[in-house]
């Protein structure tokens, strides 16, 4: 966002991934960790595929990750549809089920990159992690 001066505030970016995790599934870190991995790296690709100048954009200022909160698998699917809708790249992660939770677990939606403003619309309501 430019300042009246003109200025860009430097804690302000112009493009950015969130990470929506599903809080009732009580992962530990590590699983956390190892599901955002996964989902910033699976959006990040579709991003790269289909919205390349999003994807250099959000590269070069830094790659701002936001990683938040939903209650449940149902809330998460409704964001991807609102994802889709809005032609923003995302990634549903799926687990294997090969340590904490059972297989075909939807763990996270990875969000962008994307515009900042695009992603607002569906996330910025979210509680963060």
């Amino acid at each position: 966002m430019i300042k009246k001066d003109g200025s860009k505030d430097m804690f302000e970016f112009d493009y950015k991934q969130v990470i929506a995790f599903r809080s009732d599934l009580k992962m530990s870190k590590g699983k956390i960790a190892a599901q955002a991995g996964h989902a910033a790296v699976s959006a990040t690709e579709e991003a790269r595929k289909h919205f390349k100048e999003w994807w250099k954009a959000w590269l070069r200022e830094g790659q701002c990750k936001i990683a938040v909160k939903v209650e449940s698998e149902k809330e998460l699917l409704e964001l991807e549809k609102q994802s889709k809708e809005l032609a923003i790249p995302c990634a549903l992660i799926i687990d294997r089920g090969l340590t904490e939770i059972p297989p075909g677990t939807i763990t996270c939606l990875g969000i962008g990159p994307a515009p900042a403003e695009k992603i607002d619309k569906i996330t910025s309501m979210l509680p963060l992690l």
